[in-house]
């Protein structure tokens, strides 16, 4: 995003004087603690088609749409993706109690509580927005599409889990890893997952109770509430802070430092995870 003013107002023929920018007019309004609006005018600025100001002074001057939407409260942030539906609030509720208590136990030390969910990441990239100097051109490259799924688990202490593939994640992929993940466990452990098809197959629902005689047990969150899984901003700063510009440059470099980070979760790579309210 550019910032600064967009034009000069008209000085007429001949004129040595400086003309005067918004910013100028916006310090000095601010030092004599004026109790006028931001552009000269008592309550909201007025704004002509075209995006200019109302005003003696400033007439003709373009408000850069920065300046415009930061007087109206407005921020600049990241789009999110919102499920198509809501939990019902009472089951809602009940999760978070039931979460917060998980939370209580790992803390004292009783159990290991982790978050599991899948995602992958594509060659075609995942850039939301970025900083860009004036004339400069930033893009990404566009080649064949390659993509690599990731199934992870993390705990808010950012001990990490998980297998990466360019295949499809199913039912059997998904058992195969929990099999072999539950036989490492040294503590009672919960897992908790969304309510996708992988996770609660026939197949899935009959390995259930051996992964419990393990030390897995598997909470279940109600739908449409992906902002109570972890794993969901994990994956939100892996493709959005994490994955640079340049990684997109081949399918090999992409998938190679996709690896790397997630094999530096803990170390290298930490996210401050709050603890459930």
């Amino acid at each position: 995003m550019a910032t600064g003013i967009q034009g000069w107002g008209h000085q007429g023929p001949g004129s040595k004087k400086r003309p005067e920018t918004q910013t100028d007019s916006q310090q000095r309004g601010t030092r004599e603690g004026s109790s006028q609006g931001s552009f000269g005018k008592p309550g909201k600025p007025e704004i002509c088609q075209g995006g200019f100001r109302k005003g003696n002074r400033h007439f003709g001057i373009p408000i850069h749409a920065e300046t415009f939407f930061r007087t109206l409260g407005a921020g600049y942030k990241r789009i999110r993706l919102t499920p198509k539906g809501e939990p019902s609030p009472q089951i809602l509720e009940s999760a978070v109690e039931r979460l917060q208590e998980l939370d209580r136990l790992e803390i004292s030390g009783h159990i290991d509580l982790v978050f599991g969910d899948e995602s992958h990441v594509r060659t075609s990239g995942y850039v939301p927005y970025g900083w860009q100097f004036p004339d400069e051109k930033v893009s990404i490259r566009v080649e064949k599409c390659g993509r690599l799924n990731i199934f992870g688990m993390i705990s808010r202490n950012n001990k990490y889990h998980g297998f990466t593939s360019t295949e499809s994640i199913n039912s059997d992929r998904f058992i195969e890893y929990m099999d072999e993940y539950t036989l490492t466990l040294k503590k009672l452990t919960v897992l908790v997952l969304d309510n996708a098809s992988i996770h609660k197959s026939k197949k899935v629902k009959e390995r259930v109770e051996d992964w419990k005689k393990r030390g897995l047990y598997i909470f279940y969150l109600p739908p449409y509430s992906p902002h109570l899984n972890l794993a969901e901003t994990l994956w939100r700063i892996l493709k959005g802070k994490w994955i640079k510009p340049e990684h997109y440059i081949s399918k090999d470099t992409l998938f190679n430092a996709v690896q790397n980070i997630l094999g530096g979760i803990g170390s290298e790579y930490k996210v401050r995870y709050s603890h459930a309210a």
